[in-house]
């Protein structure tokens, strides 16, 4: 099986294009059930049965969240699906096992006013402030996700026609746009750079005190530190920021799919979830206006 999990993550590298910390987490999903089926004594894929498969998902029930069992099923999914695909196997046992379903949870997301005093947080008196400041404002400003971000090269920078050239998922293309503030901070920070660089071949935009590239877990930490700072008391993390940036827009009229492509999801069903907000901006408005509300 070892061998077959091998194979399966190099087609999601090399044919799928997806990122290594995706793949990543289909190597633990399907190591888990590897463990799973040496317990069982099942020596084989293709001894798998959708019962087995049913009881590893309840086996996995005791400490797990129902998001992630239905990570992990949609991993093993996957796998069969690819060993089906390529002649490994002849039936697909992943394919009769139900989804749980998951809760509908509202994004979170944080007030106009919220973000703003966030992004007066960075004082700008030293080259990582103005990094700091630089990454706050294009993050709201474009929507992007943290790993997006942190993955960003010098090259993928148009300052004079304010765009962004950004990687998604499965390393999809999709242009970002900079607005007036973000595209200021970030030529303040481009100055400030040199002073962080150790070595000049690094291409990262956004650098570390060691010049090297700047983490995801660098830039939550960060993040988490300037919302004390502007006495948020809410869990502020990264995402929470692509959150507000799509609820805003929403809020302003603009359409979901334009939306949805600024967020670079795939489906617009996707970026419905956002549409809760409409809904009570709509409420707001009829409260206020309404004669006999």
């Amino acid at each position: 099986m070892e061998e077959l999990i091998a194979k399966f993550l190099s087609y999601l590298k090399v044919e799928r294009n997806f990122s290594p910390h995706t793949i990543k987490a289909y190597e633990i999903d399907l190591k888990k059930f590897k463990y799973f089926m040496e317990r069982e004594n099942i020596n084989k894929l293709e001894e798998v049965s959708a019962k087995d498969i049913r009881k590893y998902l309840v086996d996995q029930m005791s400490n797990c969240s129902r998001t992630t069992i239905y990570r992990r099923l949609s991993s093993l999914r996957s796998f069969f699906k690819f060993l089906l695909k390529k002649g490994y196997l002849n039936s697909h046992p992943a394919s009769d096992v139900f989804s749980p379903k998951l809760p509908k949870q509202l994004p979170h997301f944080l007030t106009v006013d919220e973000v703003f005093g966030l992004l007066r947080m960075p004082k700008l008196d030293t080259p990582l402030a103005s990094r700091d400041k630089a990454i706050l404002e294009l993050l709201y400003a474009t929507g992007m996700r943290v790993s997006e971000l942190v993955n960003l090269d010098l090259e993928d920078v148009n300052i004079l026609q304010g765009t962004i050239l950004v990687y998604g998922k499965g390393r999809k293309e999709r242009v970002a746009f900079i607005g007036k503030k973000a595209k200021e901070a970030l030529i303040d920070y481009l100055k400030q750079r040199k002073n962080l660089v150790k070595d000049k071949k690094e291409r990262a935009l956004f650098l570390n005190t060691f010049g090297k590239r700047l983490s995801v877990r660098s830039v939550e930490k960060m993040i988490k530190r300037y919302a004390q700072m502007a006495g948020i008391y809410k869990n502020v993390y990264p995402h929470m920021i692509r959150h507000s940036f799509a609820t805003h827009l929403l809020n302003q009229g603009v359409d979901l799919r334009y939306v949805q492509e600024l967020l670079g999801h795939k489906t617009l069903v996707a970026t419905q979830r956002y549409t809760h907000t409409s809904v009570e901006k709509l409420m707001e408005i009829y409260d206020k206006t309404h004669p006999r509300s």
